[in-house]
């Protein structure tokens, strides 16, 4: 089972009032959860729902520490399996559509940019042409040649510059990763519109701010986690850090974090309007009418 949407719109609360009536466990689909030390701003699980109901995919790394969509997905996948293992029920509840993503279709871990692998395909480009490229990465991976055009030197490049950093064509790596064929969760999407979510967006960042979120950003700074380090760039995080900076009031980074979150939700909106779904809750969704729902799924 999977509880998805936007920021706001109910799912976590969804999440735990599926879980305590099935007995269920919810393994949270959030790129920021996973930082320990950033929980007001992240609406992190508290110390009581946690108690209540085991979670997963939570507290991870430290905000200092690299993160990404695939190792979220193997944390994730393990996860699922011990929870099936025990008999109880999994639910997927979140708002990061690529960690989604990663999770049912796979993404695998690639290797990072070489610019001086890059600068080395564009001069070999220059002086052969580009189907000389293409040639090449025929003979190593012809899976990957047949599915890109012959002068399409981005995608020529990297398929090859993949090759030469791990010896393996980047198809191969690509089936690897792939998610296992049985994770087909059932969705539940709650999709309201973003002016819906606006109202609900303010009261949790005025809650936020009244549980201590500016304290929360200080004591990260106290720890050294500097405002460069992309956790600290998050909704709430960077603004608030700017206030410790002393370039920004209080109320203007409310405010500008309330506006970042409305445009942060319209984002997963858009998403999430690929995303197929056993029921989509389009206005405002009763808890008691998805509850029903999602247990008449899971009978």
């Amino acid at each position: 089972m999977a509880v998805l949407g936007p920021t706001a719109s109910g799912k976590s609360a969804l999440g735990m009032a599926l879980a305590e009536r099935t007995g269920g466990e919810i393994v949270a689909c959030d790129s920021q959860q996973v930082y320990v030390g950033m929980d007001i701003g992240t609406a992190k699980p508290t110390a009581d729902e946690r108690r209540r109901i085991p979670h997963h995919a939570l507290d991870l790394v430290r905000p200092d520490e690299p993160f990404h969509a695939a190792r979220w997905a193997a944390v994730a996948r393990a996860a699922i399996a011990d929870i099936v293992a025990r008999g109880r029920l999994p639910i997927v509840v979140g708002g990061t559509g690529l960690y989604y993503r990663a999770l049912v279709t796979g993404l695998f871990e690639a290797p990072p940019p070489d610019e001086s692998i890059r600068a080395r395909h564009r001069a070999e480009a220059a002086a052969d042409g580009v189907e000389a490229l293409h040639a090449r990465l025929a003979t190593v991976d012809p899976e990957a040649a047949a599915a890109i055009r012959v002068r399409d030197l981005v995608r020529i490049s990297r398929a090859l510059e993949v090759y030469e950093q791990t010896g393996e064509p980047i198809t191969t790596l690509r089936r690897r990763a792939a998610a296992p064929a049985d994770l087909a969760p059932t969705v539940l999407l709650f999709d309201p519109p973003v002016p819906a979510l606006r109202p609900r967006i303010t009261a949790r960042i005025e809650q936020m701010m009244a549980a201590g979120f500016l304290d929360e950003v200080r004591a990260l700074r106290a720890a050294g986690y500097g405002p460069a380090l992309k956790p600290l760039q998050a909704l709430g995080y960077k603004q608030l850090g700017a206030v410790l900076d002393g370039t920004a009031t209080l109320a203007n980074a409310v405010a500008e974090t309330i506006q970042a979150t409305c445009a942060y939700a319209r984002r997963q909106r858009t998403w999430f309007r690929k995303q197929e779904a056993a029921r989509r809750f389009e206005g405002e969704a009763q808890l008691e009418d998805a509850l029903a729902t999602a247990q008449g799924m899971t009978a």
